[in-house]
Parts: C-alpha cells; structure tokens; sequence
C-alpha cells in the first residue's frame, strides 16, 4: 500500500482537480438527460456513456453500462484499492428533472452560466455535481484510491428509481461495499458540511368525486343542485386548518432539536410572495423534515378559457402527502384516503384510489467509525462541525440500499445548500462549496483507509 498523502498534498491534488471537473460538469449539463420524458430517453444514453467514459479517463479497471429491463442506463466503475481495505459505493445519479418550462429560467437550463461564483443549468446540482465530486475525489488519487471504489451513477433517479431493485438484486455481488456514500442531498450552508439522517416519506391519492349524470345548465338547476368541483374542493380544504397545519388525524409527527433558520432566507429561497405567511407550526426544519406536508398537485376540471354555464358532474384532484420518520407510508395513504372520504359534502360520491408512488420514510443509525472518519474528514474540509439534519424530499432508494447491504454503513451527503433550488427555476451550484465537498470525500475515503 503507498503512503498515504499529507493534507497538504491532498488539498493540492484536489485543487488541481478542480478546474477540469467543472469543465466536465459543464459538458454533462448540456445533456437534457431528462429520462422520465420519453423524448430525451437517446440524451439519457448519451450521459451515461458520458459518464462512462469519465470514469475510464479516471482510471478505473473496469466499467460497465447496466439496465434493468426497462429502466435507464446506468454506470458501475471499479477501483480496485489495497488488500485488506474497505470498499466504498459512491452513488450519485446523472439524469434530471424537467426544466418547468424554458422560458422561465434567467439563461437557458442546459447551457451552463456562472453568476456570482454559482453555476447555473439544470442538473447543475442535483445531481451532476454529485457525480463531478466523485470523479474529482478519483483523479485526486490518480485513479488508485486508498481503499476499494465502486463508482454506481444511475440513470432514473427522479421517476422514482423503478428498476433500482431489480438492478441491485441483479448486480448484488458487484454492487457490495462496507460503505455507501449516497451524494444526492444538501447542507445547510454552503460553508456548513451536514450528514443526512432522515427522510420523509411520500405517497398520493386520486380523489373523484360525482353529482350528476351529466352536465346540466347551471341557470335552470343551479342552486338545489351542486356541482362537483365545489364539492371537492370542500374536501381538499379539509386537509388543512386555519392556520395551515394538516389536519388529518392521527399522522406522525415529531421534533428535533436542529436550530431554526432565518426566515427571510427560507422565504427568497422558496419565492414566496410578500405577504403570504408560512403554514403550521414549529421551526422551519422541523416543518420541512419531520412533519406531514399535504398538497393538491393537479385537478382535473375546465380551463377558465373553456368554462361554460353548466353544472359540473365530476372532477379529481391528485393530493400528495409527505410523511414524518416513523410514519407507515401504506397505513398513512389509507388515512388520508378514509379522511377525503368523509369530508366530500351533500351526499356526492367520492372515489378515492391510491396513486402510483409509495416511498416510505426512513431513518439512519449515525453510529460506527464511518460516520467518526467522515465527521471528521468533513469538518476539516468545511472549517465546520458536520450536522446531522434531515430533508423534507423522498429518497426511496435510500431505503433499498439498506434493505440489500444490510451490513453497510449508510452515508448521505451533497453539494446542494437552500439557494440551489434543486428541481426549480434556476437550478444552481456554488462552486467554492464544491471544492470543498470533493475535498471532504477525500479526505473521508483517506481515513477510512487508515
């Protein structure tokens, strides 16, 4: 085994690694691998051979594309390290959200543009920069990493890993680490190194309902005679109270002792207009990562520009539900679903059935020595104590790396900080705090090593 190298000449290597892994950044953004659009499924190939060949040039002994039938293509890169050592997964994920529209962003989504040391285009953070932060920690080793790597970038992350279980049981032998560095979450400060620890679940419904055979004229019936859409609408107002909190009984809800954090940031950060007031209660975290959260993500009625004077016999809404650490995601859909139905008014018929995505809610145990040596690899590379914080997102496959390397230590980390705007307008990575993530991950597989 080579002598390991000094921080001095760590932080050297890595900083020369810097500039290139940005100009690679920069080329897999202009990617639109968007592999949930059936339309960019040829640019999600694209990246992956991108990748692929990314992590030849780092040197890796082996690389492979996999797909699951039907899934999205994604790479396994082995570094083999010294005997004896541990093996470490570096997960990341290079396909990415929809821009929401074009049109909306500052400077177009896949044309990568640096403003006020953040770099801006879709996938910029989430999760390209995860997968730039793996290969730069590679080439600061010069491809021979003091402990064992297996490099793992899937390819459908944002539809909702749907093959991933059939990926890992395939590839179970290959895919096997002592450790999983999960790079797919964000800080809570771009100069503030944070561990991942919880996560909530989600799960939604499809709520109908009906009053009448068909649309009738609202002049000659209206009044004895509801319609739908106002029906359902007295539903969906049920879910929350006056003050915004859910209100549908018997959830899970719990609190931590992670501070508060500034008001005005949270609200620039998430766009809210002024004077619009923050719903429920508690400190922001606490809001966004370990309590319930319901929305109405679409209903189905007549546009405005196609509104009649007629009755409305049905419509449905998809109402999405986030879930608290603890929570049952199958016995809290059936909550919400038990609650819908005994709030549609007037007698009108209610369906209620389950939507496509379950994702339960989970917790990690932050105990052992991977979690000292990256408590201590991170806060060196940060100027900062690492806090441990969980998001308010879903990460199910989180949960299938537990249940498939039931030994492994589980760690969540990220380039991401609140002003990223991950899946939003205007995507962004700040790129000093980067740098310090690569230099974080190398340090962390250096201690790991010895």
């Amino acid at each position: 085994m080579a002598d390991p190298l000094s921080n001095d000449a760590l932080a050297a290597a890595v900083d020369a690694q810097l500039a290139p892994a940005r100009a690679d950044l920069e080329r897999l953004v202009r990617i639109p691998s968007i592999w949930a659009d059936p339309t960019h499924a040829d640019d999600t190939r694209r990246s992956a051979d991108a990748v692929a060949a990314l992590a030849r040039d780092a040197g890796a002994a082996d690389v492979q594309i996999l797909q699951a039938e039907g899934g999205a293509p994604a790479v396994v890169a082995r570094f083999p390290g010294p005997a004896g050592t541990p093996t470490v997964l570096l997960y990341a994920h290079h396909d990415v959200q929809p821009t929401g529209g074009d049109e909306h962003w500052t400077s177009p989504p896949f044309e990568p543009t640096e403003r006020d040391g953040r770099l801006y285009g879709r996938g910029a953070a989430d999760d390209k920069a995860g997968v730039m932060t793996h290969l730069a920690t590679l080439r600061a080793f010069g491809g021979t990493p003091p402990v064992g790597v297996t490099l793992f970038i899937e390819g459908e992350e944002e539809s909702g890993s749907p093959t991933l279980t059939a990926l890992l049981a395939e590839h179970r032998d290959l895919l096997a680490a002592d450790v999983i560095v999960i790079a797919d979450a964000a800080n809570p400060a771009t100069d503030v190194p944070a561990l991942t620890t919880t996560l909530r679940g989600l799960v939604d419904v499809v709520v109908e309902v009906s009053m009448l055979e068909q649309p009738v004229h609202s002049g000659v019936f209206g009044g004895p005679v509801g319609d739908a859409l106002t029906a359902l609408c007295k539903a969906l107002a049920s879910l929350h109270d006056d003050k915004g909190e859910v209100a549908v009984p018997g959830l899970v809800r719990t609190e931590s002792e992670a501070p508060d954090m500034d008001e005005a940031t949270f609200r620039s950060t998430a766009g809210l207009l002024d004077g619009v007031e923050l719903l429920g209660s508690g400190t922001i975290p606490d809001r966004t990562n370990l309590k319930p959260a319901i929305a109405v993500l679409g209903i189905d009625a007549p546009r405005v520009a196609d509104a009649s004077n007629v009755l409305l016999p049905r419509a449905r809404a998809m109402v999405s539900m986030r879930l608290a650490p603890g929570e049952d995601a199958l016995a809290a859909q059936q909550t919400l679903a038990e609650h819908l139905r005994a709030h549609v008014p007037w007698g009108a018929h209610v369906s209620v059935e389950p939507g496509s995505g379950v994702a339960e809610p989970f917790a990690l145990q932050s105990t052992g020595s991977a979690y000292d040596a990256a408590r201590s690899a991170y806060s060196r590379a940060y100027g900062n104590p690492v806090v441990e914080m969980g998001i308010g997102g879903s990460i199910p496959f989180i949960a299938e790396f537990a249940r498939t390397f039931p030994g492994a230590a589980v760690l969540v980390t990220g380039v991401g900080d609140p002003a990223s705007r991950w899946h939003g307008i205007d995507e962004s990575l700040d790129l000093a705090m980067f740098g310090r993530g690569v230099l974080a991950e190398a340090y962390f597989l250096q201690t790991l090593a010895g």
